[in-house]
């Protein structure tokens, strides 16, 4: 099968549309090194296929970012991307975690997913954290934003390193018969097990789900990781925080060394990359 891919399908006499999305290498790629315990790192999975999914319902370009923050375990956990499906993510913990769901982890707080089109004004959505199933936090923040009945399947396999999601949205069209349309795939989509979301193929998934309802599938969209971070955003960086207080450091260590949080690159700076920069 191939994996890191996002499906958009329609169904041809039905008022719904859905998404799947099946990862491994983006996911891999974000939990890598991080060493995150097991229901940290099945989180950040689900989060990541949650704005794979969110991020293709939108007509933007741009960025986004979905963010769980409140006064649990994990202080944090964001994963950005963009419209072409670049994605990193990373999580903050500031106890032991020892179970897992959204509230032992996040505690109480909120979901903020930020869009910042290319164009156009920054739009920001926040949503308190209602339910310890995270599918069930994005649901309310359609109902809440967009008006739109919306359900969403996530799973995650940290051992395979594998996560994968299903979207179905009714169509702002004929209201009574969309909710009825709804009703009858939704049924439909309940019976998948987390099994066969993770391990078969997008084509034979929708199959098994939907055979009798002909979906249409577009073609499928890559999703991949992508950090972003670089030397001269380092410097940047660095700038704001001053000659002499990086050469004081420098000094004291023998050369300043910068981490990505994201991808944990690392920068090394020397006396004489410090005075190049602010001269």
């Amino acid at each position: 099968m191939q994996n890191d891919l996002l499906h958009r399908y329609i169904f041809e006499n039905l008022d719904v549309r859905g998404e799947l999305v099946q990862l491994e290498h983006t996911y891999n790629e974000i939990i890598d090194a991080h060493n995150y315990p097991q229901p940290v790192a099945e989180l950040l999975g689900e989060l990541l296929v949650a704005t794979c999914l969110l991020t293709a319902t939108l007509k933007f370009e741009g960025d986004i970012a979905v963010q769980l923050q409140g006064d649990g375990p994990v202080k944090y956990a964001v994963i950005n991307g963009d419209n072409e499906q670049n994605m990193r993510g990373i999580a903050r913990l500031q106890s032991d975690v020892t179970q897992g769901g959204v509230s032992n982890l996040i505690g109480k707080g909120h979901m903020v997913i930020t869009i910042t089109p290319t164009k156009g004004e920054r739009y920001q959505g926040i949503v308190p954290l209602v339910s310890d199933s995270l599918a069930e936090c994005l649901e309310q923040y359609f109902m809440q934003s967009e008006q739109l009945r919306t359900r969403l399947w996530l799973s995650t396999n940290v051992d395979s390193q594998k996560a994968a999601g299903l979207l179905l949205q009714v169509l702002p069209v004929d209201k009574q018969k969309a909710e009825q349309d709804f009703v009858h795939l939704e049924a439909l989509t309940n019976t998948i097990k987390d099994e066969e979301l993770l391990d078969l193929d997008a084509n034979t998934v929708l199959t098994r789900l939907y055979h009798e309802d002909n979906p249409r599938v577009f073609e499928p969209q890559p999703v991949t990781f992508k950090c972003g971070c670089s030397r001269d955003k380092t410097i940047n960086a660095l700038v704001n925080v001053g000659k002499d207080a990086l050469l004081s450091d420098i000094e004291k260590h023998g050369e300043l060394k910068m981490n990505c949080h994201y991808c944990l690159k690392e920068y090394l700076f020397t006396k004489e990359d410090i005075v190049n920069i602010f001269n």
